[in-house]
């Protein structure tokens, strides 16, 4: 190896279904939205990330923006292949080089995926120059980038509310005991607000003005200790068709977001009741560990924590969890070796 290690550059990747993030030298460069636009007739990609965002429901018949992760996997494998391309691509320090590194990378998924799905990951990644390839379980790199030491003899227990699934998981001796992954996430989130302003206000919105209600005035309980101000939401009349205006406040996303954080309480009970009684003791002490883009939802520690009796602590900035302890992973690749999938 010796020769070739300077030109091996490492990486650490979260390839997540809302958006990709990506260390390199231990800093985040690149933290977009997994989105990408191409142009229907050249079949040429025009934009990826922030910029094909912004087009997200603003398109002509020419232009399709396409998210190529769904659920936490790759539906759309060309899509995802140029995506991740671009995104190395626009990494600072490699594209000083001369010519493309061979890639060291470590890669996260979802701990509910196929042995099918966890090839697609794999191929896109040697497709971009990856010479060596590690996957990691996504509650895994999000215990060690909560800062958990997950090599002890002892239980932690992490939800990682994402865009596509949400993973929940036991963890202790560098391993998952039980765990379990369940497509109500984010999107699902979005989806639910899209439904309630059509079905209750007679608006229909798109999927990013969704998204904004539920990162503005999000909430998971109707009683919060510091409401947010009510929030005025756009969109198309469906009776008249002509544009409106509605007044909203998180009382009504509450409602809306009700049933789908229901069956995310009850996938993390049943994780609960699957624990074995040592490491139930275990969490019961420590408590449960929330990351993930969904976990910064409004009160929803605090319905978690009602429902399990648990104490319930976010993560830190629980965005960049993952792709933090990825990034950990991968620079300790000998300690880690045993939870790291070749």
């Amino acid at each position: 190896m010796g020769f070739f290690d300077f030109l091996t550059e490492e990486i650490a990747i979260d390839l997540g279904t809302a958006n990709t993030l990506i260390i390199h030298n231990d800093k985040v460069v690149v933290d977009s939205p997994s989105i990408v636009a191409r142009d229907r007739i050249s079949g040429k990609i025009i934009a990826v990330g922030k910029e094909a965002n912004m087009m997200q429901g603003k398109t002509h018949e020419n232009i399709k923006t396409i998210r190529p992760l769904k659920d936490g996997v790759i539906a759309d494998f060309d899509a995802s292949e140029k995506m991740i391309n671009m995104f190395i691509k626009n990494i600072p320090a490699l594209k000083k080089k001369w010519f493309p590194p061979a890639l060291r990378m470590v890669i996260c998924i979802p701990s509910g995926i196929t042995e099918v799905e966890m090839r697609a990951v794999k191929e896109s990644a040697e497709r971009v120059n990856g010479k060596e390839v590690y996957l990691i379980h996504e509650p895994m790199a999000a215990a060690i980038g909560i800062g958990l030491d997950i090599m002890q003899p002892k239980g932690n227990m992490i939800v990682d509310i994402g865009g596509g699934t949400t993973e929940i998981a036991v963890i202790a001796l560098g391993g998952i005991v039980c765990d379990k992954s369940v497509k109500i996430a984010g999107d699902v989130f979005t989806n639910d607000i899209i439904y309630y302003m059509r079905t209750q206000h007679n608006l229909y919105v798109g999927e990013s003005t969704a998204e904004n209600i539920k990162i503005t005035i999000g909430s998971a309980t109707e009683d919060l200790q510091t409401p947010p101000d009510e929030m005025s939401v756009q969109g198309r009349d469906l009776l008249t068709g002509k544009p409106k205006q509605v007044q909203i406040s998180y009382r009504e996303i509450a409602k809306a977001l009700d049933k789908s954080i229901l069956r995310v309480e009850d996938a993390v009970m049943e994780t609960l009741s699957q624990t074995p009684p040592e490491l139930a003791a275990d969490i019961y002490n420590t408590g449960i560990y929330l990351a993930g883009g969904g976990s910064m939802l409004r009160g929803l520690d605090r319905r978690l924590s009602q429902k399990t009796d648990l104490p319930v602590y976010i993560a830190e900035d629980p965005l960049r969890a993952v792709v933090r302890g990825t990034g950990i992973a991968l620079k300790n690749l000998e300690r880690y070796k045993s939870i790291l999938i070749k």
